[in-house]
């Protein structure tokens, strides 16, 4: 679809279909598809749910849990001299965990049709 037919399918504003299809390109979820003959830019989006899935679950990986990992552990070493540094200490260093196991279970999803196992699992959910 080109930005026209989008603004009238959702009867929005030609600003709020720019933004909102800069962004979804942003994040890797639609695509320009060249139209030999057209001036006009067209969208395309891939229609694979799982495939749409993976591509959010690494985006929001990249964009929201990569940096809050940074962030703990770069106060997770904190000089725990008072009972209260090291209970904050111990719920940094538990929310780290939290957040690891998060960012490892996002990467098996995105990472899922490269093991035959899930991908056999993930193609019966298509189904």
């Amino acid at each position: 679809m080109n930005a026209e037919e989008i603004m009238e399918e959702l009867k929005i504003s030609r600003g709020n279909a720019n933004m909102n299809l800069r962004a979804l390109m942003d994040w890797g979820i639609v695509n320009k598809d060249l139209v030999a003959g057209e001036r006009k830019e067209f969208f395309k989006a891939d229609k694979d749910v799982w495939e749409i899935f993976k591509q959010i679950a690494k985006e929001r990986k990249k964009r929201e849990i990569e940096p809050v990992i940074k962030a703990l552990e770069e106060i997770q070493d904190i000089d725990e001299k008072s009972i209260e540094a090291k209970e904050f200490s111990k719920i940094i260093k538990d929310i780290n965990s939290l957040s690891n196991k998060l960012s490892n279970v996002m990467d098996m999803a995105i990472k899922a049709d490269e093991n035959w196992f899930l991908s056999k699992i993930t193609y019966l959910l298509k189904k």
